[in-house]
């Protein structure tokens, strides 16, 4: 199987003693008993099952075949959790999925994306993409229908975080959405997709860290000014949302 060795990369790193706990403790503020929660780029299911554990119904989504079943395997045990092997872009129908065999997690729909970082980011220098594939492709809005308006969405699909928001026209309370050096003008133009669909603050976690960067949320304005003043210099992150006073129209 010449996918295993990127798999039990990501099972050694993702599901490591400890981690979920402090999953758990980051996201329990965000997510409570009850709510529903789409994990976009659900990967081998460590999000997804830090949810569950805190009560959530999650749907999952993941479009890498071989990933997507091992996902079903790791999250069985739980009720809640129900798994999409499809992605997530600005329109329904298919597209060409580069999945990395070594690097699973860094598998992308965004081929600018692929072609850039490993100029810009020294992590992604001996990164490769070797098989494509085509997957079935589905939007937020599509599943807000389906399944209801969730109460958080993690975003982290390599790059493609803008497409994901571009078939959103309805503003999800929580949001998580991907950032990495490099490639800052991605989190920077999901902010502003962001402030279009409602009044939304903003946070940051650097990395692995479970810590916010700053002490009180901030403003679209002030988190765009710290993207583009580099983010701290840190590698990679997540940028969260929260929304204030529902839509808002310019």
């Amino acid at each position: 199987m010449t996918e295993w060795p990127g798999l039990l990369r990501s099972l050694i790193v993702y599901w490591r003693p400890g981690r979920q706990h402090r999953l758990r403790q980051l996201y329990c503020s965000l997510v409570s008993p009850g709510d529903l929660v789409f994990d976009v780029g659900a990967h081998l299911g460590d999000r997804s099952a830090a949810f569950a554990a805190l009560g959530a119904h999650v749907v999952a989504i993941e479009p890498q075949p071989h990933v997507a079943c091992w996902l079903r395997r790791i999250v069985a045990r739980y009720a809640r959790v129900t798994v999409r092997d499809e992605a997530v872009g600005r329109s329904t129908g298919t597209a060409r999925l580069a999945i990395s065999r070594r690097n699973p997690t860094v598998s992308t729909l965004a081929k600018e994306w692929r072609e850039k970082l490993p100029r810009a980011n020294r992590s992604f220098r001996d990164v490769k993409w070797e098989t494509f594939v085509d997957v079935q492709v589905t939007t937020l809005d599509a599943l807000i229908d389906m399944y209801g308006m969730p109460r958080f969405c993690k975003i982290d699909v390599e790059g493609y975080e803008s497409e994901v928001l571009v078939g959103l026209t309805r503003p999800i309370p929580g949001i998580s959405i991907e950032f990495i050096s490099g490639n800052l003008d991605q989190a920077r133009v999901c902010v502003e997709r962001l402030r279009d669909l409602g009044m939304y603050e903003f946070n940051a976690i650097r990395g692995e860290n479970r810590g916010f960067v700053f002490d009180n949320w901030v403003t679209p304005e002030q988190i765009i000014i710290w993207l583009k003043d580099g983010a701290g210099g840190v590698s990679s992150g997540d940028l969260y949302a929260r929304l204030l006073h529902g839509i808002h129209h310019d």
